[in-house]
Formats: C-alpha cells, sequence, structure tokens
C-alpha cells in the first residue's frame, strides 16, 4: 500500500468524462432541545446550512479535489439552484461547460435536516418524468463532443433519468470505438443495462438485488455473487463495496481480491460511493492496475467516510492513508 502513495501524483490533470444525474445536497443543521406544540416533531434550531454538489456532481468534485480534470456531462434546471450548483463545481475544477439547462426540469434538490449527527428528515425536488426524445439528443451530442478529450468515462446512475437505455447503448458504443475504459457506479434498477462495462462498483445491496440473488451470508456466496455478476454482465471486472467488510475484487480468470475495511471512525456513509468509483476511474486513467486501482479506492473511502456530509479526500489525505 505504501509503494501506491506516489502514485497519487499522476491523476494530476487527467481528463475523465463523468456522465450521469446531478443534483444539490443540501444539509440545514441545528440542535433539538424541545418538541413542537403544533404536532410531535423535533423543533430544529438552525445553526449551519451548506450547499454541495450530490450525484455525478460529487463524483466530479471527487476527482477535482484529487487533482484530475473531471469534464461533467448532465442536467440542471434554469434555475438559481442549477446556476449556484455550475458555479460551485466550476470554483472547484470541473469542466461543466458540457452540462445541459433544461426550463421543463428543475435542478434535483435534497434536503437533510440534522440534529447534531441525527437526520431529521430529507425531503427531496425533482421531476420523474422520462426524459424526452430531444433533451435526450442534447446529452448525447454534448456527450460526443467532448469523449475524445477524455481518458476515460465514468456513469453515474442514481436512477433520475440521466442513464437511460438510449444513453447507455450510444456512450458504451462511442467509448469502446474509441478505445476509452467504461467506470459505471450503478442502480439496481438498470443493473442489466451495463453490460460489456470495464468496472462495475456496486455496493452489496445494489449486487445482489441487481442479479436477483438471495443476500450472501458468507464470503463464498459473495464471491459467487461476483462470479455470476461477471458472467451476467460480461463485464471486465466488479468491485463490491461492503461497508465495515472493505472491498471484493472479481475479475475474468483471476481468484477475488478482498481488501478490508480502512475506516477507523464511520461519521457519515454519503457519497462514499462517489469517492469510490472517481478514486477507481482515477488511478485507471492513470495506468494504475484494476487491484491497486482498488486498494486506492478503498483508502479514500476510509478517509471520507469519517467525514460529515457529502465530502473529498485531498491527494495528502489519500497519500496519508495508503
Amino acid at each position: 500500500m505504501t509503494e501506491l502513495a506516489p502514485r497519487v501524483k499522476s491523476f494530476q490533470g487527467l481528463p475523465v468524462l463523468v456522465v450521469g444525474d446531478l443534483m444539490v445536497d443540501r444539509y440545514i443543521r441545528g440542535a433539538v432541545s424541545r418538541l413542537s406544540p403544533e404536532a410531535p416533531v423535533p423543533v430544529v434550531d438552525v445553526q449551519h446550512e451548506e450547499f454541495m454538489p450530490g450525484g455525478a456532481g460529487n463524483v466530479a468534485a471527487n476527482m477535482a479535489a484529487l487533482g484530475g480534470r473531471p469534464i461533467l456531462v448532465s442536467l440542471v434546471g434554469e434555475d438559481s439552484d442549477g446556476e449556484r450548483l455550475l458555479a460551485t463545481l466550476r470554483d472547484r475544477g470541473v469542466d461543466v461547460s458540457g452540462v445541459v439547462s433544461d426550463a421543463s426540469r428543475p435542478t434535483i434538490l435534497k434536503t437533510r435536516v440534522l440534529a447534531g449527527h441525527q437526520q431529521v428528515v430529507r425531503f427531496d425536488r425533482e421531476n420523474r418524468a422520462a426524459f424526452p426524445h430531444g433533451l435526450v439528443a442534447r446529452i448525447l451530442a454534448s456527450v460526443k463532443e467532448r469523449l475524445s478529450q477524455a481518458k476515460g468515462v465514468v456513469l453515474s446512475d442514481y436512477g433520475k433519468g440521466m442513464v437511460s437505455a438510449r444513453l447507455l447503448k450510444s456512450v458504451l458504443g462511442w467509448a469502446h470505438r474509441q478505445g476509452k475504459l467504461v467506470t459505471v457506479d450503478p442502480k439496481i434498477e438498470h443493473f442489466l443495462s451495463y453490460r460489456g462495462v470495464d468496472c462495475i462498483t456496486p455496493n452489496l445491496k445494489e449486487a445482489t438485488e441487481g442479479v436477483r440473488a438471495f443476500p450472501p451470508k458468507t464470503d463464498d456466496e459473495v464471491d459467487e455473487l461476483g462470479r455470476r455478476i461477471l458472467r451476467r454482465l460480461r463485464c471486465h471486472s466488479v468491485l463490491i463495496t461492503r461497508s465495515e467488510r472493505g472491498m471484493s475484487l472479481y475479475r475474468e480468470s483471476k481468484p477475488p481480491l478482498h481488501i478490508p475495511s480502512q475506516a477507523r471512525e464511520v461519521f457519515d456513509v454519503t457519497g462514499a460511493g462517489d469517492t469510490v468509483i472517481a478514486t477507481l476511474s482515477l488511478a485507471l486513467a492513470g495506468g494504475v492496475s484494476l487491484a491497486d486501482a482498488a486498494r486506492m479506492s478503498n483508502a479514500a473511502a476510509g478517509v471520507v467516510v469519517a467525514k460529515l456530509g457529502t465530502a473529498t479526500v485531498s491527494p495528502a489525505e489519500l497519500r496519508k492513508a495508503l
């Protein structure tokens, strides 16, 4: 692991295309000392408010924080939240020139109210209707225009409509014809549509439900699950994240690689999957082997879960963890 620390420098300036659902993660933090007289609910005295990039935005923000050059293709509404989100991403070093705006769909907003470390409630604002044909065409045109600049492609699927069957087929076809690696952070509903990707990074729940398997109870059953996904998706590799059990990597014609968790303290797992896919994809784009890229992403996840909220990892933090 210590030999991998210098490889973090290889992330510097690496262009990677990030395609997926973009949203705002809003955190309202405060303290609770009483119940409302109007209803049996806590009254949160607001002390602090944060506005963070979420979804594909957090993947891109993680890449930028590690020194990469993420090129983001996604969708925002023509509203103040969208403008603020794009400005925040620009300030973090993300290329947002490929983000499409559309007046018919508000920028996705997830608002979490927290009392101390405890989440009290979350409320979401989003348009769940399918993307119209013309909007998909605009997004695909943006992808096609930027693909040649990138060393690889990340599909960040949060099930909000961006990553459709049409988009998957087009992006995978274009990327593979240009010899680009494609990694995907999956959604259960689309699991069997990711056939042919280079690496898929489900958590254990997504892996299990994605292929309609029984929940595995032993390492051997997890291994069988990993091999089953390889066969079903005809992908090159599967990296299953297993929370406190670390990660398990499955590759064609190679034995499983189990990587123990490095997290010493866990405060918040929000966005940890984004950190994993961002670090893994940057490492692969920089020429790191798949096994070592998985080890680096595991170390990065161990850092980010010790932070509150949607967080990123710096090169110095990752080198120290390694």
